[in-house]
């Protein structure tokens, strides 16, 4: 993906996951060369890595947020 100025954006979790899904659907049916089975699996190990990127932030998100002493001013987090 890239932005007016033609640099990469980062895309969201949904977007990383879809499209991950998408490139497994088609290694798994096969019919593909060598050339585009190798793409395919590089940018499906991106896309992983941008899920797993959200993910961690997600979590530090959920640990700072259980961390926060009670002040009985803020909401809980669930």
């Amino acid at each position: 993906m890239a932005n007016e100025k033609g640099t990469a954006e980062k895309p969201s979790y949904e977007q990383a996951r879809d499209e991950l899904a998408e490139v497994v659907k088609r290694l798994e049916a096969g019919g593909l060369t060598l050339e585009e089975s190798l793409g395919l699996w590089e940018r499906g190990e991106r896309l992983a890595a941008v899920c797993e990127e959200w993910l961690e932030g997600a979590r530090a998100r959920l640990a700072a947020a259980l961390e926060r002493p009670d002040d009985g001013d803020a909401a809980a987090p669930f």
